[in-house]
């Protein structure tokens, strides 16, 4: 059996032959592709041998579709794929057709759209070289576990996302703020997850994960998710495969403009609904979510220049009427700003808010931007309705090299607050809806929850739209103060 540090070794070691040749944000095209189709050739033969075993020689019957999880077309295996030296991207994607071909239910488009026969991008010679280097290890499950592969898998996604810049954001989310977004959902046995923009879908294995660690049944969990984008669509259900998870659902599509997920002409309620949305979006169909044929314009219809609350409505019409409930990350501008304020307050109204938690900066992957999470549940406790925890967060995080995380320690004090949902001088503090709503809906976390600073509490700066509103506040109070004097002394003189 191969060590998880040899197997990383293996799979970056691929990534470097393509290194000079293509743009590193195209990496993952290729070698996750290449690394299914010998993952899935690999197990065909080891479970054709197992087959061959059990039934003493019988050839007929190790080939049988019952004896194999995946279907591999004659000529379409990895070994007839490996013998070719000429037009060598035509045979990958002649295969990768094939095999697609022979599963519809499961793999149909799974290999992505990567131009395999264009040989001014790649020539036979650098197909053969990642062939043979691909070919240098078995990839059974004997040798290499589905949980193995599945972390393999999940530094190669982290890798790329080192590499490819600005890109990176369409498929990977920090995997610390996963981790503490996942222990705050508390998922369970049998309930439904789903991620709208899913990217390569480490909310859903999160989720998973999660259950595996506590020792809990994982396999009854049904995860849903939907991405824009076609081969981080692809790389999403190729990670589920390699860590060994079947039960899943991943369409591409887009969210706003056609949910995939619909239960009798309406969309489908999930217990639990975890997202990284792309903010900020201006190329979106207002006109078409104002006259939304689900409903999910509950609060509104957002600016043409920002599509945030469009995901942030669509994801609580998403939810469980008993028990659903959400952790969104975003940008801090969700929490304030003016353009939204109508629809943030109704929200608060139909108290579905149960925390804000504010992160520090660099945790949206290559941004300096401060994230926050905003939390949400249809079933809140009845100690915590009307009620909205903020969390301020933002000193607990840490920065080596070019990279910021939540340490465990980071991400064991946050949930415990959380947990306790009660005020922690200069951490946390509970505020009433009221109290929020008088603020216009101002869900500024430095309003309500105060960081420390050498050992005492000191405010944070408020928002500039915090400090503006206060101020129009005062002036029109003193406005009809003066206004009242002066018709009183006027009064006074006739």
């Amino acid at each position: 059996m191969i060590t998880q540090q040899a197997l990383e070794k293996y799979l970056w070691g691929a990534a470097t032959l393509l290194r000079g040749l293509i743009d590193a944000g195209d990496y993952k095209q290729y070698i996750f592709p290449l690394l299914f189709f010998k993952r899935i050739c690999n197990v065909y033969d080891e479970e054709y041998e197992t087959a061959l075993k059990e039934s003493r020689g019988d050839l007929k019957f190790a080939e049988f579709a019952e004896n194999h999880r995946f279907q591999i077309p004659k000529g379409a295996h990895w070994k007839h794929v490996r013998e070719n030296t000429k037009n060598v991207g035509m045979a990958i994607q002649k295969a990768m057709r094939q095999i697609e071909k022979a599963n519809p239910d499961t793999l149909f488009g799974i290999f992505g759209d990567a131009q395999w026969t264009n040989k001014d991008r790649l020539s036979d010679e650098t197909l053969i070289n990642l062939l043979e280097h691909f070919s240098s290890q078995t990839l059974s499950i004997k040798n290499v576990p589905n949980d193995e592969l599945g972390q393999g898998y999940e530094f190669l996604i982290k890798k790329f996302a080192d590499d490819s810049g600005h890109t990176a954001a369409e498929f990977y989310t920090n995997r610390t703020v996963v981790q503490l977004m996942t222990l705050i959902m508390d998922p369970k046995p049998g309930e439904s997850i789903y991620d709208p923009t899913c990217g390569s879908g480490g909310m859903l294995l999160s989720c998973v994960n999660k259950l595996k660690s506590d020792g809990k049944e994982y396999r009854s969990l049904k995860l849903y998710g939907q991405e824009l984008n076609l081969m981080t669509s692809a790389i999403a259900r190729m990670n589920m495969f390699l860590h060994g998870i079947e039960d899943f659902k991943i369409v591409r599509g887009d969210t706003l403009k056609h949910p995939a997920f619909l239960e009798n002409d309406e969309l489908k309620k999930f217990n639990i609904i975890l997202a990284n949305p792309p903010y900020s979006i201006k190329q979106w169909n207002r006109q078409e979510f104002e006259k939304d044929p689900y409903g999910r314009n509950i609060y509104g219809t957002p600016p043409q220049g920002c599509a945030d609350y469009a995901f942030q409505q669509h994801i609580i019409k998403s939810l469980d009427e008993k028990n659903g409930r959400c952790a969104i990350l975003w940008p801090h501008g969700i929490l304030f700003r003016d353009a939204e304020a109508e629809m943030r307050k109704k929200m608060i109204e139909s108290d579905v808010v149960e925390a804000v938690i504010g992160l520090g900066p660099n945790l949206f992957y290559n941004s300096p931007m401060e994230a926050c999470i905003l939390v949400c549940n249809k079933g809140k406790r009845k100690d915590r309705q009307k009620k909205i925890l903020f969390i301020n967060a933002v000193n607990e995080v840490k920065r080596e090299s070019a990279f910021s995380y939540l340490t465990d320690e980071h991400i064991a004090k946050i949930h415990k607050a959380f947990i306790e949902h009660k005020d922690i001088e200069g951490f946390a503090k509970v505020a009433p809806v009221k109290d929020v709503l008088s603020h216009d809906g101002n869900m500024a976390i430095s309003l309500y929850a105060h960081i420390q600073e050498n050992g005492k509490t000191a405010e944070k700066e408020v928002s500039l739209n915090a400090l503006l509103k206060n101020w129009q506040k005062g002036s029109e109070s003193l406005r009809k103060h003066l206004a009242k004097m002066i018709g009183e002394l006027s009064t006074g003189m006739k």
